[in-house]
C-alpha cells in the first residue's frame, strides 16, 4: 500500500483544521484524577476538577486543544476514516507548530491543556519520537505546566514510552475493538499484544515509580531510570515518614492521572456482556481510570462493515457508560448485570433499575438501616446521597423529605426503598407495575395511587386516564 504522505506547504491553520476534524472520533479525552501542580517557573496549572471538554466537578465548562499530529498512517483499519488507502486531506504538524498553537490558544484561554493523538506515520517508532520532542518542548522549552494526554503508539520502543510518561499527566493506549477476533476481521496490522503491551509498561511503571518514591536512592536511580536524559532529576528521598504527596511535587512523576482505552462499539458482532467483561477485566488487571465506548460510525463504505440503518448505536452506548459507572463506583460486577443467557441490556431501563427489578427479593431497603453498600444498588440513590444518608441517620431519623434534599431521585427510588418501615406511596413490589411507572417519563404520582391500588399489565395503548377494554400487551 503506497504511503500518503501530508503537504508540508500547508498554512497551519489549514493543518489545524484537517487535524482537530480527523481527532474526533477519538473520545477518550477526560483528565480527571490529577492534582498536579505548577512549580511557580512556568505557566498554566492542572487541577484535580480535570480538563477537558466535560464539566468539572464546580460546575466549570473545561476544554482542551484536542488534535492528532498527524493523520497519515501506514495501517488500513477498514473502519477509520484515515486509512492510508483513503483519498483524504492529508496534513502533519511539526513539534513547534504544535507548541505554538497550545500556548497560544492558552493564552487566548482557549483552552486549559492539550489532548494529542496521531496516526502512525512511516512506523511507530517514528511516531512516538515526534509526540515525545513534542511534549519535551513544551514542557522544558514553553515551560507549559498545564494538563497533557497523550497517545502511546503500540509497537514503539518502550523507552519513548517511558520518557513521554514523564511528561504527560495521562497516557491512553486504544484497545480499538473488544475483542481478538475483531481485531483481525477489521485491523490485521494490529494484536492484541502490541495493544497490551504499553499498556502494561504504564501500569508498572506507575507501580514502580510509586515504590521508588517510598523507598528509592535518589540520584543514583535517577540516573538508571533514564530520566536525567532530558534534564529532570528524582528528588533525592530521605527516610519513608515523608508525605507522599510533598515527595512527588519536588520530582517529575510518571502519567500522575493513569491511563485510559477506548473501544468501538457496534462495529463487530461482540454483545455487551462480552464488552463489559473485557471493560472488567481491564480495570481490574492494569488498573484503568476510564475505558470509554464510541459508538461505530460508518465512514467507509466497506463489505466487511456492518450497515446501520438506524444511525450509530448511541442509545447501546449510552447503556454501557451507564454499566461502567456501576462497575467502577457501586459495586457491582459484570456478571450481575448480564449472563450469557441474557448477553444485552434493556434499552428500556438503565442497567441499575433493570438489575433491581430482576432482584426484587432484596428489596424494599429501609434506609434507616441498610448499609452504605446496599443503598449504593437501590435504583435513584448514587454516591453522594448515599453518603449524606449515612452521615445524617447519625444524628436522627431520616425521612422521605430528607431524602429528596439530599438528592435522592425518589421517582426512582420509591418502589425500592421504605423509611420507618412505610413506603412513600400504597404501592406493590411486582415488577410489571414498577416497571410500568418508571417508563412513564411524565413526572407524577405511580398509576393508581387515588383510591384503591388498582394494576393492569402495561399495554400499547395504555393511558390512565382513559379506560382500555380490548389492547395488545406487552411484557415489559
Amino acid at each position: 500500500m503506497t504511503f500518503v504522505q501530508g503537504r508540508a506547504d500547508l498554512p497551519v491553520m489549514e493543518k489545524l483544521r484537517i487535524l482537530a476534524d480527523a481527532a474526533k472520533f477519538d473520545v477518550a479525552c477526560t483528565s480527571s484524577g490529577v492534582s498536579r501542580g505548577n512549580s511557580g517557573q512556568g505557566i498554566g496549572n492542572c487541577m484535580e476538577a480535570g480538563i477537558c471538554h466535560s464539566f468539572a466537578a464546580d460546575g466549570r465548562c473545561i476544554s482542551l486543544l484536542k488534535i492528532l499530529f498527524t493523520n497519515e498512517c501506514i495501517f488500513n483499519c477498514r473502519y477509520c476514516l484515515n486509512r492510508c488507502s483513503n483519498d483524504v486531506p492529508r496534513a502533519a504538524f511539526t513539534p513547534s507548530e504544535v507548541c505554538e498553537l497550545t500556548m497560544e490558544f492558552y493564552r487566548r484561554n482557549y483552552i486549559e491543556g492539550l489532548f494529542l493523538s496521531s496516526g502512525i506515520a512511516k512506523n511507530p517508532d517514528y511516531t512516538m519520537e515526534l509526540l515525545y520532542e513534542t511534549l519535551w518542548k513544551l514542557r522544558r522549552e514553553y515551560h507549559f505546566g498545564g494538563y497533557i494526554h497523550v497517545k502511546a503508539i503500540p509497537g514503539a520502543d518502550p523507552l519513548l514510552i517511558e520518557r513521554t510518561g514523564f511528561l504527560a499527566d495521562r497516557m491512553s493506549v486504544n484497545l480499538e475493538l473488544p475483542t481478538a477476533e475483531g481485531l483481525r476481521m477489521l485491523a490485521p496490522a494490529k494484536t492484541r499484544e502490541k495493544i497490551l503491551t504499553p499498556m502494561r509498561q504504564i501500569q508498572n511503571g506507575r507501580l514502580e515509580y510509586g515504590e521508588r518514591l517510598l523507598g528509592g536512592s535518589g540520584a543514583q536511580e535517577s540516573s538508571a531510570y533514564g530520566i536525567d536524559d532530558y534534564g529532570t532529576n528524582l528528588p533525592q528521598i530521605v527516610g519513608k515518614s515523608t508525605d507522599l504527596a510533598r515527595r512527588r511535587s519536588r520530582g517529575p512523576q510518571f502519567v500522575p492521572a493513569g491511563q485510559s482505552t477506548q473501544m468501538i462499539i457496534g462495529a463487530t458482532p461482540e454483545n455487551d456482556f462480552q464488552i463489559m467483561s473485557v471493560a472488567e477485566s481491564l480495570y481490574q488487571k492494569f488498573d484503568l481510570k476510564r475505558v470509554f465506548y464510541s459508538a461505530f460510525v460508518r465512514v467507509n463504505d466497506d463489505s466487511t462493515l456492518p450497515e446501520l440503518p438506524g444511525g450509530p448505536p448511541l442509545l447501546r452506548e449510552h447503556r454501557l457508560y451507564q454499566a461502567d459507572w456501576l462497575l467502577r463506583y457501586y459495586g457491582f460486577e459484570a456478571g450481575e448485570l448480564l449472563s450469557e443467557e441474557r448477553p444485552n441490556f434493556n434499552v428500556l431501563l438503565d442497567p441499575k433499575c433493570d438489575w433491581a427489578l430482576r432482584h426484587l427479593e432484596a428489596f424494599p431497603v429501609e434506609v434507616n438501616r441498610a448499609s452504605y453498600q446496599t443503598l449504593l444498588r437501590v435504583p435513584g440513590i448514587g454516591v453522594k446521597s448515599a453518603q449524606r444518608i449515612v452521615k445524617a441517620r447519625r444524628l436522627g431519623t431520616v425521612d422521605f423529605p430528607d431524602l429528596k434534599r439530599m438528592g435522592v431521585v425518589l421517582k426512582r427510588a420509591l418502589y425500592f426503598i421504605t423509611c420507618r418501615g412505610k413506603t412513600m406511596y400504597p404501592i406493590r413490589i411486582e415488577e410489571d407495575f414498577i416497571t410500568r411507572n418508571l417508563l412513564d417519563v411524565k413526572e407524577r404520582l405511580p398509576y393508581g395511587i387515588s383510591g384503591d391500588v388498582t394494576y393492569r399489565q402495561l399495554s400499547l395503548f395504555d393511558d390512565y386516564r382513559v379506560p382500555q377494554t380490548d389492547t395488545t400487551r406487552l411484557q415489559a
